[in-house]
């Protein structure tokens, strides 16, 4: 069954410089339990919210099936980590996230492809292996229907499930 597994909303760039420098330190808390998603605007808190050059990125999710095991969010920098769905196979669909207070449809823009710094984060050879497995871009909605509260409409919260609770992604 399809099932979110991490939530990651990182407000530092982490590979910056070099790869062989090394990563920067990752900041208290960037792995979440909860992450809000703006309309037009991206993960509140991620590095790259709000930015105009990331605007169809603004959402980035990786398979699980696509790591080595033990690899999450914090070594790849995706924000929505999944298993059971097919992520690379999705560009061009919309998809619906609903893990229990909501669905939230999702633009699946582009391939989120690797970098050379997955040699550095995961193991050599990573960077090649993930090619064509590297996660997905996708853009937040524009608005929502029907909008919860005044003002609301532009709020929106995925929550990662509990083992076994049926939390799903769905394509839609």
């Amino acid at each position: 069954m399809p099932e979110i597994v991490e939530l990651l909303a990182s407000s530092v760039h982490r590979f910056e410089g070099r790869p062989q420098d090394g990563p920067a330190p990752a900041p208290d808390g960037e792995l979440r339990t909860e992450i809000e998603i703006r309309a037009g605007l991206g993960i509140a808190g991620d590095r790259f919210f709000g930015h105009l050059a990331h605007r169809d990125a603004g959402i980035t999710m990786i398979a699980r099936e696509s790591l080595p095991p033990g690899i999450g969010l914090t070594q790849v920098r995706r924000n929505v980590l999944l298993t059971g769905v097919p992520v690379d196979d999705l560009i061009g669909a919309v998809i619906t996230l609903d893990s229990g207070p909501g669905p939230i449809r999702i633009r699946v823009n582009s391939a989120a492809h690797p970098c050379a710094w997955m040699d550095v984060t995961i193991a050599p050879g990573a960077w090649r292996s993930l090619r064509g497995h590297g996660g997905i871009r996708c853009t937040p909605p524009r608005r929502r229907h029907p909008p919860r509260g005044p003002g609301a409409d532009n709020l929106l919260t995925a929550f990662p499930p509990i083992s076994g609770s049926g939390r799903q992604l769905s394509s839609n």
